[in-house]
């Protein structure tokens, strides 16, 4: 009966997400942009930040957490002031406004970032990367990454939470290239582009703006960038009030990941993940800093920037990030997970789903795991 629980949380979720956008749908037609929508919204903002606390599941829990808990309720308060994606067009449908809050999807792609937190997304991207070949090598990637686990006893730590950070990596672009695949097919929208190669980044600006998480990035900048920035720059003027916008920005994401940690492991914070943003965040103030007042006069040859990019960004991270992963089991847990959709995967190249593969048992045994987890904490 507990196996099936999990199974039943899940659908109940995405039921409780369907109706209450449907609610904020028509909502909006009814009521103005502003304060009084906001005031009737902001009930659905609150459900979605309580609903990840019913699913364990690192992988569909975790997906729910992101698309809903983050980005969905963000996407809300920004309609409630006809801005955002919900907001781009006015005709929108029922489906697609489903699809737009709920998933990380953007139906009008635009290439304005500057490379800041407060500048404008941009997909830059090579289409040979995003391409079926592109995913089947990052796919193939993966499964070395994850068969090199098996060997771990062996590894130094540092290359052991190396590999994380490929897990990390390639796990997210796979998981969202799935759901760009499914928004294309039902409602001919496309996915925020996630990740731009950001193992060529040359700078920390580069690399958060420009190539990281960009769906998070284009949420972030009309939530808490430009809103910061507008109401500091009377008093202080636009080019010190954007310093502490970018602050506010990371401030926020520590925040939302904190919450997400929180979500996946049940365990209270030790601030090191909010710790790793606000550095993060202080350190591109401080790049943007130097590189004014340099003026081009010394620039870093573009091979020797990248490896100091990326060895600042996995340096701290193996010191402050991933500890919380660790401490949460999160790898731990999402192995089981491999492990029982991997038999289902064998049955099928093995051409026995249907002789030795029952449904009925799989899903069942996929949460049996989970609601151990969840009653082990």
């Amino acid at each position: 009966m507990e196996s099936h629980s999990e199974t039943t949380r899940l659908i109940q979720t995405w039921l409780l997400v369907c109706i209450s956008l449907t609610y904020c749908f028509v909502t909006g037609k009814l009521v103005p942009a502003g304060k009084m929508r906001f005031l009737l919204i902001s009930p659905v903002v609150i459900l979605f930040l309580l609903l990840p606390l019913r699913l364990t599941s690192i992988h569909l829990g975790g997906s729910t957490t992101f698309f809903i808990a983050w980005l969905g309720t963000f996407k809300l308060m920004l309609f409630s002031f006809n801005k955002g994606p919900l907001s781009a067009d006015p005709s929108i449908s029922l489906p697609r406004f489903l699809a737009v809050a709920s998933l990380p999807i953007k139906v009008n792609p635009k290439s304005d970032f500057d490379g800041t937190p407060g500048g404008t997304s941009v997909a830059e991207t090579d289409p040979s990367a995003h391409s079926a070949r592109g995913y089947a090598l990052r796919a193939a990637l993966l499964a070395v990454v994850l068969k090199l686990y098996d060997y771990k006893d062996r590894l130094h730590p540092t290359a052991i939470l190396f590999l994380y950070s490929l897990h990390l990596y390639i796990g997210l672009e796979l998981i969202l290239a799935v759901v760009g695949a499914a928004a294309r097919a039902g409602f001919g929208l496309e996915l925020e582009p996630q990740f731009n190669e950001p193992y060529l980044a040359t700078s920390l600006s580069d690399f958060w703006g420009r190539r990281w998480n960009l769906v998070v990035t284009s949420i972030l900048r009309p939530t808490v960038y430009e809103p910061v920035t507008s109401l500091l720059a009377g008093s202080m003027g636009r080019e010190k009030a954007q310093p502490v916008a970018v602050l506010a920005t990371f401030a926020v994401s520590a925040i939302m990941h904190e919450l997400m940690m929180f979500y996946l492991s049940r365990l209270i914070p030790t601030g090191e993940m909010s710790a790793f943003f606000l550095l993060h965040g202080a350190c591109v103030v401080a790049e943007r800093a130097v590189a004014r007042r340099m003026r081009g006069r010394w620039k870093v040859p573009r091979l020797v920037a990248s490896f100091l990019t990326i060895w600042f960004v996995l340096s701290t991270g193996f010191w402050l990030f991933y500890p919380e992963f660790i401490r949460g089991k999160a790898l731990v847990r999402a192995f089981e997970e491999y492990a029982l959709v991997g038999e289902f995967l064998e049955s099928v190249i093995n051409g026995t789903l249907f002789r030795s593969f029952d449904g009925n048992v799989f899903i069942p045994k996929f949460f049996e795991h989970v609601q151990q987890v969840r009653l082990s904490q």
